[in-house]
């Protein structure tokens, strides 16, 4: 039989599968973070029927004579390192990586990778793939410092990250502009918060006494009452315009919760107070320090300050129980949930692995891939994405790097090969159709 015939079925089944490769980046053009590939051709083997010689002196050299016996595939490469167009989707847990890294998810007890970042969460409240796979990263301990050890998958609305503790109100200042010939009673009104989170509010009423008058000031927080005691001190201003503090004697108001409050000479003082709100005591210790205060009669500011002491913890305006109302992620992959009370909280990070040869990765299927020993293999923790001066960016997809002019390009040419091919076949069968007739 013709050798032309198996040169041109092998030729035949390489464009075939080049034509398949082409199809399959075509059918994905619109796929998340697809990576185009390429195929290559290379020669099978050939057949020698002559081999060099070399020349001497009577007979100068000769080249070897070989006929080829078709074509194969050489390889099919993917464009792994080229990235795909961004879309934006405003999704928050829609994410796209900037840089050569890949996500690490978790399936059915295997480690695989992918740079699609079409991400949800799933009714146990862990960051999953559309197909279900646990998206993985590093947890945080119980001060919020991101532990970048083993990875495992992440949770971001779960029950545990729901609420933030509440803390009480350690400090109440006032600030504002007293005119100096006004006699008008000043109220205003603070809130504040126990330590389980309630709320109160605290309203404050500012009395100008005239030296020797009423000598008792009230001021009023629900549901309790506070009462000024001992040494009542007077506000009275001097030539120069500055606030004088002096000591009278004064009486004292009771109340449910009997607050008393002690100024000395240079007009500051402190008290213990104990509140009775829900059921516990609480011991504040209240303090007004109003030594060193300057007024001007109508532009400058005058501060009072009560600062409220426990125990030693750390001054703090105080906040109610905090409710979960966001999430986000931020560049560096971490997961950052926001409260009712203010607060942001750090609850984990997206590890991202990256490979000495992103080419050697094996297409596992979802757009997942599997490592392979020539790819590198995951040590099983993973880096931080900006390790590598990459970047995560949130509510924005990695679309597909198919570039579909390219494609109907290699389409044509492959066809063309394809009928070239066919048509050695057709000649060749005519070729053996006139040896056969010869026979007639």
């Amino acid at each position: 039989m013709m050798r032309s015939l198996f040169s041109a079925v092998s030729g035949l089944k390489a464009h075939q599968t080049r034509m398949d490769v082409v199809g399959n980046n075509i059918a994905n053009v619109n796929t998340v973070a697809y990576k185009s590939q390429s195929m290559t051709f290379s020669e099978v083997f050939y057949q020698t029927t002559q081999t060099a010689s070399g020349p001497n002196d009577n007979k100068g050299g000769t080249n070897p004579k070989q006929i080829g016996l078709g074509s194969s595939v050489g390889s099919i490469a993917t464009a792994v390192s080229t990235e795909g167009a961004s879309e934006r989707t405003d999704n928050p847990y829609d994410l796209q990586i900037s840089g050569d890294s890949f996500f690490i998810v978790s399936s059915a007890g295997n480690t695989y990778f992918t740079r699609a970042g079409n991400f949800k969460v799933d009714e146990s409240g862990a960051l999953v793939t559309s197909d279900g796979a646990n998206v993985m990263g590093w947890q945080t301990d119980d001060d919020g410092n991101v532990v970048k050890d083993i990875v495992s998958k992440l949770y971001v609305t779960s029950s545990q990250f729901t609420y933030t503790a509440p803390a009480r109100t350690t400090a109440l200042t006032l600030s504002g502009n007293i005119n100096a010939s006004s006699t008008e009673a000043i109220t205003t009104t603070m809130n504040f918060y126990d330590s389980l989170g309630n709320s109160y509010q605290a309203t404050v009423t500012l009395d100008y006494v005239d030296s020797g008058s009423d000598t008792v000031k009230t001021y009023n927080i629900n549901p309790v009452s506070i009462s000024q005691n001992g040494s009542i001190t007077n506000l009275s201003f001097d030539v120069s315009g500055q606030i004088s503090f002096n000591a009278v004697t004064g009486a004292s108001l009771e109340s449910n919760s009997e607050i008393v409050l002690t100024l000395n000479n240079n007009g500051s003082g402190s008290t213990d107070v104990l509140l009775d709100t829900v059921g516990a005591e609480n011991t504040y210790q209240i303090s007004l320090d109003a030594t060193g205060l300057t007024m001007y009669s109508d532009k400058t500011s005058v501060k009072s300050s009560m600062g409220i002491t426990n125990d030693g913890l750390t001054t703090g305006a105080g906040k109610a129980t905090g409710t979960m109302t966001s999430v986000g992620i931020d560049t560096s992959g971490c997961i950052v949930a926001s409260y009712s009370n203010g607060d942001t909280v750090t609850i984990g990070q997206i590890a991202v692995a990256t490979f000495a040869n992103p080419e050697g990765l094996e297409k596992a299927g979802e757009n997942l891939w599997a490592a392979t020993l020539n790819s590198g293999l995951f040590d099983g923790i993973g880096t931080d994405v900006t390790a590598g001066d990459g970047k995560i960016t949130s509510g924005v997809l990695e679309m597909s790097n198919v570039d579909l002019s390219s494609e109907f390009t290699t389409m044509i040419t492959t066809q063309r090969g394809f009928q070239a091919n066919s048509r050695i076949i057709t000649v060749s069968d005519t070729m053996l159709e006139e040896l056969i007739n010869l026979k007639r």
